[in-house]
């Protein structure tokens, strides 16, 4: 079993920040966990390999089922997973302003969006599905992803923009950042700054800032749940926990507490892979 993120060559990473495999296995009399999937600063293909995903979206009782390929936009809200009980997904996570390049589709378009890949990329994608799926290791599903993001590569609809690097600066520095400079770093007035950075990311810049600083609190959190809250908080450039929770309340409708007990009842928890997850995410 499996939860991990993987970096791409070295040569791909301006449009993928990494591949992530899941494979999950549980008992036929196991009871089959969820995941409360909070909002991240990705864009991701998902390949499901075996077995089956439903999604739930929020303040909906209806699950559906994944296709086979699913692309999905950037998130604002939780929603909820349902492995299957031999669960395989390959992921492939692209850079912020990945997608939009690739495909010239505005990023805002995908938006809390579950799509079939199949109606965006070529056959092709079918293609790597299969060959994913015949794969005999982790390793070479890798090098078979590598392959596929190459040839995508090739047919970039857009050019790099000086936003593009802007945004890469949003995410390392954890969300806590001037838009304003950035604005000025991307040679824009603010207007022409927030419409760009719609169109590239999906979302406005300050909403953007707002879930890499959430994702930055809800992985410390994971990584040391011993933590108080207060420490959490100011570490992840928050003023206080009020200004925390707000966040954690906007994104998932949840108080903190209430978000990370229905972490701990997630399949990577449950399957003990949680520990060496959230260490490589801080």
């Amino acid at each position: 079993m499996i939860l991990k993120d993987f970096l791409p060559n070295l040569a791909l990473r301006e449009f993928v920040q990494c591949y992530r495999i899941v494979h999950f296995k549980f008992e036929k009399t196991a009871q089959l966990p969820f995941k409360a999937y909070a909002p991240k600063p990705e864009e991701c293909l998902h390949f499901i390999l075996q077995d089956s995903m439903q999604v739930q979206l929020s303040n909906c009782k209806q699950k559906d089922f994944f296709p086979p390929i699913v692309l999905i936009g950037q998130q604002t809200s939780v929603h909820n997973r349902f492995p299957g009980r031999n669960f395989l997904n390959f992921q492939i996570v692209f850079q912020p302003t990945g997608i939009f390049r690739l495909t010239g589709i505005p990023a805002y378009e995908l938006s809390n969006q579950f799509i079939n890949a199949e109606y965006i990329f070529s056959k092709d994608i079918r293609y790597f599905l299969e060959e994913l799926q015949n794969a005999k290791s982790y390793a070479e599903m890798l090098l078979i992803a590598d392959n596929f993001v190459a040839k995508l590569i090739c047919q970039t609809q857009k050019d790099e923009h000086l936003l593009d690097k802007a945004i890469k600066q949003i995410m390392l520095n954890n969300g806590n950042i001037s838009l304003d400079w950035l604005a000025r770093e991307s040679c824009l007035c603010t207007k022409q700054f927030r419409r760009k950075f719609y169109e590239r990311a999906g979302v406005n810049p300050k909403t953007y800032s707002r879930i890499i600083r959430f994702t930055k609190a809800f992985n410390t959190k994971n990584r040391h749940p011993s933590n108080d809250w207060f420490s959490t908080a100011i570490e992840c450039g928050y003023f206080d926990y009020q200004h925390l929770a707000k966040d954690y309340k906007e994104f998932t409708g949840l108080v903190p507490n209430e978000l990370h007990l229905l972490e701990s009842k997630s399949p990577e928890c449950v399957l003990g892979l949680m520990d060496d997850l959230y260490k490589s995410r801080i």
